[in-house]
């Protein structure tokens, strides 16, 4: 699972990111209202830990906005703040679970199993399809009619993320945060190398779809409907 922490405490979120990974989750933190809310608007996580307190911008309003947008991604609010008026605060703004500060590690680990027993909750289907091309996930085989051509680890995290926005401009910045996380150190270069991968493997299957590059923004999964 790839969750987002925001937290403004970075030793905490730093303990937390450590406890996910050894529970085999993938996690990034961010320390801002800000920055939380461009991270969290991109759509790329299966959970978010938010905390209510934060600098330039609070966790409620990051909330409604997740909410107001369409972003149903599951989201536990932590706060210090623990009367029924504040918890009921958080709920009716969309949060999906509530935890009062400060917590055991091994509760909110338990949420997270909680929820992700809930029906629809990170339900991963077994393949995505688009066009004239399906991708199975867990094998990270990509499939067009009769031939398959099997993906390395990064190229099939880049191309599910297209096949969950197949026709949506996906920001540069978007796809480094869903490929690489906020805090990952790579040269812009990368994505580039990783988009001509694809690219390569879409033409050799002699698939309808490819990937366009939007100028100044970022790239976008097509279909061709030349014959």
């Amino acid at each position: 699972m790839h969750i987002l922490i925001i937290e403004d405490d970075r030793e905490l979120c730093d303990m937390i990111k450590t406890q996910l990974g050894n529970e085999n989750h993938t996690a990034d933190c961010c320390y801002t209202g800000s920055e939380a809310l461009y991270f969290a608007m991109t759509g790329a996580y299966d959970l978010i830990l938010l905390d209510r307190m934060l600098p330039e911008i609070d966790g409620l309003s990051i909330l409604r906005s997740l909410r107001q947008s369409g972003i149903t991604v599951p989201v536990i609010l932590t706060t210090a703040l623990g009367s029924v008026h504040d918890r009921i605060d958080g709920l009716d703004c969309g949060a999906d679970d509530y935890l009062i500060k400060p917590y055991d590690i091994k509760e909110l680990l338990a949420r997270i199993r909680a929820l992700s027993r809930r029906p629809n909750i990170f339900t991963e289907p077994a393949s995505l399809t688009f066009s004239d091309i399906s991708f199975e996930p867990d094998t990270r085989t990509l499939i067009c009619r009769d031939k398959k051509q099997k993906l390395s680890k990064r190229e099939a995290f880049l191309l599910e993320f297209f096949l969950r926005n197949p026709e949506k401009t996906l920001l540069r910045e978007q796809i480094f945060s869903r490929i690489w996380g906020p805090d990952g150190a790579v040269e812009d270069g990368n994505l580039d190398t990783y988009i001509y991968f694809l690219r390569k493997h879409l033409r050799t299957l002699g698939s309808r779809v490819f990937i366009a590059t939007i100028h100044g923004a970022g790239y976008r999964l097509e279909e061709s409907h030349v014959s």
